[in-house]
């Protein structure tokens, strides 16, 4: 099954199919320049965000990637150059809401990353849920080499995910570190074989796309919000999430289909 729903925002620079029941691949589609964010990218990708933030239909699972031999190296800085500061600062707000949403979206994204994950593809991968990378995966944060920062999230997404002592020093000198480290330091989930990375992180797509939908967007809010704020406030947010579910119809299928032994159908009602 591949094909393009017109109610889903995409462009030539970015490629948007759903390839399997209740599963969305966006791909970054600008090889030849390392997708590199422009202006068009970013406005498709902040369009898509934002649709799926509030109408992700059927779909209950995203997996963002980047075409040709590179995840994402940020924004195309060759393009901002063109621009006045006016516009750069104006591209630069769609992005900030776009980065944010992604990371509040209901639906789970899943970052399969292959080759060079720079600046702010680094920070796009940050802002999933999770990441699998391929052993050519590179990351780094390049922007203190040029005279500026992360603007997306990146200091405050990175040391959450790694510590912030080992963030700061790698934000601070903008040096390059390869999946294994990446997998040491629990950036990224699952270090994949060469040229498998999308296909592992299309499968567990799949297993999370099996599960009750309503399920899997409580627990992403709850975990979100609940690491936000001290234990017993974080376990209010828990137990609010469990009584939601108590009266869905997902809830009752998974409990007949546990008693009668067989796989569950759910409709996300």
């Amino acid at each position: 099954m591949s094909n393009t729903p017109h109610s889903l925002p995409s462009c030539e620079a970015l490629r948007v199919e759903v390839i399997a029941p209740h599963i969305l691949l966006v791909t970054m589609n600008r090889p030849q320049v390392l997708n590199a964010i422009d202006r068009e990218m970013g406005q498709c990708l902040h369009d898509l965000v934002m649709h799926l933030a509030i109408d992700p239909g059927e779909l209950r699972a995203v997996v963002l990637t980047g075409a040709g031999r590179a995840f994402c190296t940020g924004a195309d800085l060759r393009a901002r150059a063109g621009q006045t500061l006016e516009e750069q600062a104006a591209q630069h707000r769609m992005a900030e809401r776009s980065y944010e949403a992604r990371l509040e979206s209901p639906l789970p994204w899943i970052a399969a990353v292959s080759g060079a994950c720079y600046a702010g593809g680094l920070e796009a991968a940050l802002t999933c849920d999770f990441i699998y990378a391929d052993r050519s995966a590179r990351f780094a944060f390049t922007e203190c080499r040029l005279g500026f920062m992360p603007g997306c999230m990146g200091t405050q997404t990175l040391p959450r995910a790694i510590g912030e002592r080992r963030a700061k020093e790698l934000i601070m000198t903008g040096e390059s570190f390869d999946g294994e480290q990446a997998l040491q330091w629990g950036l990224v989930n699952r270090l994949c074989e060469t040229g498998t990375v999308l296909d592992e992180a299309m499968a567990c797509a799949a297993r999370i796309a099996a599960c009750a939908p309503l399920a899997v967007r409580q627990v992403k809010k709850s975990v979100h919000f609940g690491l936000q704020t001290d234990l017993h406030t974080a376990y209010r947010y828990e137990l609010e999430a469990w009584y939601a579910l108590m009266h869905t119809e997902d809830r009752r299928e998974g409990i007949r289909a546990f008693v009668e032994k067989r796989p569950a159908v759910f409709t996300g009602r």
